[in-house]
C-alpha cells in the first residue's frame, strides 16, 4: 500500500473518505492509482484538490459511498456507470436486514477493494463480467437457515464468499477447524482470484507444462483430491514442499496459496517501502535464498533483486511476529518459507511480470471450478 497525503499534510488512509485534518472529502481513482482530497463542482461532480491539469478530470462519487459498502472509489465523469470499478465487479449481496450483514458487507468490500489495488499496482486485467464474460463477478451470500450451506470458492471467474467470513468468531473457529495458522477475508480474496489468473495466465499458455512440472498435473481428479485431503490431511512433509497444508490438497490449490502468498509479500514489502521502515540493521541472522531457487535464470540484476525482496520479508517477518507477540497477537505472518515454495513464486512472479503467451480457447469441459 502507498502513503497518502491530504493538501493539508494530514496523513491519508486507503479506506478514509474524510480528512480527519481539514475535513475535506477524500476518495480513490482507480485509473491513476491515487488517493487524495476532493473539491466540489457544478452537477454534482468532483475534481482533487491541486490537479493543475487543464481541463481538470472531473469524477462522480460512487453510488456506493453512502451505502453498506462505505465506498471510496470514484467513477469518471463521463463514464456513464452508477458504480466504481470495484463496487461493479459485486453481483450479488446478503439481506441487508439480516443480522450483521450491513457490517459483514462493509468489511467484505473493504478487503477487496484493498487486494484489487494490489493487482492494479502489477496492472492486472480487472475487468467486471458485466463487459466480459471471462471477467471477474464477486457473489457475496450468506447461509441461511432453511438453505443449503454456502462454500467459498471459484468458478470460471466468479468468486463465492460465505459473508460469515467476515466474523471474526466465525474464522478463529474454522481456523481451528482446518488447523489453519491464517485465515482472513484478504487471504480468501488473493487465495480465490489466484484460481481466476490461472485460467488468465497459466490455462493453455506456454506457462502451462512449466506448471505442471513444478505444482503437479492439474488434470488429476480435483474433487477426489480434495475428499483425500480432507479424509487423510496433508502429507508429513508439508512444511517441506508447500507454503500452507492445504497447498497439498491439488496442483491449483498449491498455485492459489502461492499465489495469494505472492500478493501477502509483495503487498507487505511495499507498504514498509512507502512508510520507509527500515530493517537493514535489524541484529538477525538468516540464510538467505540464493539463485539456485529461482524457477528459471533470469538476468542477474533482476534475480537478484527478486531474491533481495524474498529474503528481506524473511527478516521483516520475524520482527513483525515479534512485535504481534509483544502486544499478545498471534503472528502477523505465520508462514515459513522454504526452497520449494520460494521457486513457486518465482514462477508467480515470472508468470505475471513476462510475456503473456497466447492462449487458445478451451473446450468448455476444460473450465475449472476450484473452491476453498
Amino acid at each position: 500500500m502507498q502513503a497518502f497525503q491530504c493538501a493539508c499534510g494530514q496523513p491519508l488512509f486507503f479506506d478514509n473518505r474524510t480528512c480527519l485534518g481539514c475535513g475535506s472529502e477524500v476518495a480513490y481513482d482507480p485509473r491513476r492509482r491515487t488517493l487524495g482530497p476532493l473539491e466540489r463542482h457544478a452537477d454534482g461532480l468532483w475534481a482533487f484538490q491541486g490537479d493543475a491539469r487543464e481541463p481538470k478530470p472531473l469524477f462522480r462519487l460512487c453510488t456506493h459511498r453512502a451505502a453498506a459498502a462505505a465506498c471510496n472509489w470514484l467513477v469518471p465523469a463521463e463514464d456513464p456507470a452508477a458504480f466504481c470499478l470495484s463496487c461493479s465487479l459485486t453481483r450479488t449481496i446478503p439481506p441487508l436486514d439480516r443480522p450483521r450483514n450491513v457490517e459483514r458487507l462493509h468489511a467484505l468490500e473493504a478487503a477487496k477493494r484493498r487486494v484489487l489495488f494490489s493487482l492494479q499496482n502489477l496492472k492486472l486485467p480487472i475487468v467486471s463480467k458485466t463487459h466480459d464474460p471471462e471477467g471477474l463477478a464477486f457473489d457475496f451470500l450468506e447461509s441461511l437457515p432453511d438453505g443449503p450451506p454456502v462454500l467459498t470458492g471459484h468458478a470460471a471467474g466468479v468468486i463465492t464468499l460465505n459473508v460469515a467470513e467476515a466474523d471474526a468468531d466465525y474464522r478463529d473457529k474454522h481456523r481451528d477447524l482446518l488447523q489453519e495458522h491464517y485465515r482472513t477475508v484478504v487471504g480468501h480474496l488473493r487465495h480465490e482470484l489466484g484460481h481466476h489468473f490461472w485460467d488468465v495466465l497459466v490455462r493453455d499458455t506456454s506457462w502451462q507444462e512449466s506448471f505442471r512440472s513444478l505444482f503437479g498435473d492439474e488434470r488429476d481428479d480435483y474433487s477426489q483430491a480434495l475428499e483425500r485431503y480432507y479424509a487423510e490431511g496433508p502429507p508429513a512433509d508439508w512444511q517441506d514442499r508447500f507454503i500452507s497444508r492445504y497447498a497439498a490438497a491439488h496442483p491449483w490449490e498449491d498455485w492459489a496459496e502461492t499465489w495469494a502468498q505472492y500478493l501477502h509479500i509483495r503487498s507487505t514489502l511495499e507498504t514498509v517501502t512507502a512508510y520507509r521502515l527500515d530493517i537493514s540493521q535489524t541484529p538477525l541472522k538468516a540464510t538467505p535464498f540464493g539463485p539456485d531457487a529461482l524457477f528459471m535464470p533470469e538476468p542477474a540484476e533482476a534475480g537478484a533483486a527478486f531474491l533481495a525482496w524474498i529474503n528481506a520479508m524473511v527478516v521483516l517477518a520475524a520482527v513483525l511476529n515479534e512485535t504481534a507477540r509483544s502486544m499478545g497477537q498471534p503472528d502477523t505472518y505465520p508462514f515459513v518459507l522454504n526452497r520449494p515454495t520460494v521457486t513457486k513464486l518465482h514462477f508467480v512472479h515470472c508468470v505475471i511480470s513476462g510475456d503473456r503467451a497466447a492462449r487458445t480457447p478451451p473446450p468448455p469441459e476444460a473450465l475449472a471450478v476450484t473452491g476453498g
